[in-house]
């Protein structure tokens, strides 16, 4: 276990996870919104927000693949999803929401088979399609198989004039049976609640109490007992005489001052674990812009939700799967707390901050990334496929922040960026280092004086030439003849750099400059956390 993978989540589910084998599903998917949302880079200060990219694309349209995605249901053996989803068409036609929920059915079939029997499955989603996938998981899960609709406060009320200011989300929790893991999860009392019941205290120590009731709620025969001189209750007392002669040499018996009036039970407020929670969420905050794992993902949630997701619906050394784990917070939760787990992205973009994530998080960490290029041949086949996915992935393989988005238009030469710290004047100051990606198979010198050109437009100290074809000796001359870069101890890097994917890949080559601020200009780094071994027992 403990596996990303990069590809279609679809081909992933069908492929690669056996049936009945996954306890504790989360999804946080695309929610219908017809939007695209940006990856935010850190940026060092003076550098403009140049470098977001496009993470995802929330538009949908009804395509040839909706088409065979939609007559897979039909031929599937889940009917009620099949007629489900059937009526869901007469009623939108080939509509971009019919689109959305063709794909969300086609997925949420696969995950209903590797969920284990005792297993549960979480769907974060808001108001634009939750009422459509509530009655798409009844199909597919049994109504009486949703548990709760959890309710989380995702952000403050803001001014809305035409309607309700729109501040939650949505968590359709579902169980593909009774025997389901399940932690309650406790929360503090209220205030207000705190200071109506526990009212007592005996300034012994043991802080405040409420009382309780201590008679049997039912008949109890063998409880009927006289109590220094309190008559029993007319069901008898709650507990035996042996117990309560104990409550009784702890201080945990109140009585009245009136033998016609009953004694009742102290309850410490220092022993009670909170109140159960209840299905809305309100105390846990948002990913805002000075939080402090806040990573820059458009769509990032809370650690905290994941982990009281995880801790309710799993034990230690279940597993953990996340079909659409973009920045990669369930499996982050899912690692501390001591879970085995499981990711699928469809970007490059996200399996790599994935990766940087759970390795800054977790330094001794270990996981397998399956479905990136792990040779040439792959390498070349991926570049074929998907140039943006190749130029994504292989500005990771040198640890840039990609530069360019899917969208027409030029891109400056630029296609990822790496900032570093070196002192200059006896003062740290940011550096920029320049990353152009070649994927095609034909490459010449003009690329790497093209390098150097927008290398001087952009007063870049470096630039990272990344090729996949091998390189020719005129442009490693035209290369050579560009310098070197000289840091304050006097070390110097060649201001043009060739790195062939076959040299990085093999480990044989890679950028040569050093960094004082250790990569935190580039990229935000995860803290580091403490594994569930080294915490001890969790609360």
């Amino acid at each position: 276990m403990n596996r990303l993978y990069y590809g279609d989540n679809l081909n992933v589910l069908r492929d690669q996870i056996n049936d009945n084998s996954i306890d504790l599903i989360y999804l946080d998917p695309p929610f219908s919104s017809q939007r695209n949302y940006n990856l935010l880079f850190r940026s060092p200060k003076g550098v403009t927000s140049e470098a977001q990219i496009t993470a995802f694309k929330d538009t949908w349209k009804w395509s040839e693949q909706a088409e065979r995605e939609y007559q897979d249901v039909l031929r599937s053996k889940y009917t009620n999803a099949a007629e489900t989803l059937r009526t869901f068409r007469r009623m939108m036609y080939e509509s971009d929401m019919m689109a959305y929920l063709t794909m969300m059915t086609r997925r949420l079939l696969e995950l209903y088979r590797v969920l284990k029997p005792t297993g549960s499955l979480y769907l974060h989603c808001d108001d634009t399609a939750s009422h459509y996938l509530r009655i798409i998981l009844d199909s597919i899960f049994g109504a009486d198989r949703m548990v709760n609709e959890i309710i989380w406060k995702r952000t403050t009320t803001h001014s809305d004039s035409k309607r309700f200011a729109r501040v939650s989300d949505s968590i359709l929790y579902y169980s593909k049976s009774e025997q389901r893991a399940w932690n309650p999860p406790y929360i503090g009392q209220d205030e207000n609640y705190i200071s109506s019941k526990y009212r007592f205290d005996d300034n012994d120590g043991r802080g405040p109490y409420a009382l309780d009731n201590i008679t049997s709620p039912n008949e109890r025969k063998n409880m009927m007992y006289e109590w220094k001189g309190h008559a029993y209750p007319k069901k008898g007392w709650r507990y035996s005489q042996e117990t309560m002669q104990k409550l009784d040499e702890e201080g945990r018996i109140w009585y009245p001052p009136d033998k016609n009036q009953r004694p009742r039970l102290k309850r410490y407020l220092e022993e009670g674990k909170g109140r159960v929670l209840d299905n809305v969420w309100t105390d846990i905050t948002p990913i805002n812009s000075q939080a402090r794992e806040r990573l820059g993902y458009p769509t990032q949630k809370p650690l905290a939700l994941l982990e009281r997701i995880i801790s309710a619906s799993s034990n230690p050394d279940d597993v953990i799967l996340d079909p659409f784990c973009g920045c990669g917070t369930a499996v982050h939760a899912a690692h501390k707390l001591g879970r085995q787990w499981l990711g699928i992205d469809i970007t490059h973009l996200a399996i790599s901050l994935i990766e940087k994530r759970l390795r800054d998080a977790f330094p001794d960490i270990a996981f397998e990334v399956e479905g990136v290029p792990k040779d040439l041949e792959g390498a070349r086949d991926l570049a074929l496929r998907d140039k943006y996915q190749f130029q994504w992935w292989a500005c990771s393989l040198v640890n840039a922040q990609p530069y360019q988005s899917q969208k027409k238009g030029a891109d400056r030469g630029i296609d990822g960026l790496i900032f570093f710290t070196d002192v200059v004047n006896q003062k740290p100051q940011t550096q920029k280092i320049i990353v152009s990606v070649k994927g095609g198979e034909n490459v010449g010198v003009a690329m790497i004086r093209e390098l150097i050109t927008v290398m001087q437009q952009n007063e870049a100290e470096i630039g990272l030439f990344v090729t996949l074809a091998e390189p020719t000796q005129p442009m490693r001359s035209e290369a050579a003849a560009a310098g070197f870069y000289q840091n304050v101890n006097g070390q110097q890097f060649p201001r043009v750099q060739i790195l062939t994917i076959d040299e990085l890949l093999s480990s044989h080559k890679q950028p040569q400059f050093i960094d004082l601020s250790h990569g935190a200009e580039t990229f935000k780094k995860a803290q580091t956390e403490k594994t569930n071994d080294q915490q001890g027992t969790l609360l």
